[in-house]
C-alpha cells in the first residue's frame, strides 16, 4: 500500500524536488524532508512555493517542446 502511494506521488508530482536536487547537487530526499518539515513550521508557505515552482517548471517544459517542434520543421 505504501509503495503504491509513493509511486503515485513520484509519477504525478511536478518534479520540483528533483529539479532543485540536480541544480543544487543535494539529495532529493533531503529536499523533500525540508519541504515537509518547513511546511509544518511555517503553516504551509513552502507548499505554495512548491506549487508555484511546479507550474513554472511545467510552463518551461511546454515551451521547450514547442520550440523543438518549430525547429523540426
Amino acid at each position: 500500500m505504501i509503495q503504491r502511494i509513493l509511486t503515485f506521488f513520484e509519477r504525478y508530482s511536478f518534479g520540483v524536488c528533483t529539479y532543485l536536487g540536480e541544480w543544487l547537487n543535494i539529495s532529493i530526499s533531503k529536499i523533500r524532508l525540508f519541504f515537509i518539515y518547513s511546511s509544518f513550521l511555517s503553516v504551509g508557505f513552502p507548499l505554495v512555493f512548491y506549487f508555484f515552482a511546479g507550474i513554472v517548471l511545467d510552463i518551461r517544459h511546454y515551451i521547450k517542446r514547442m520550440r523543438a517542434r518549430v525547429m523540426d520543421w
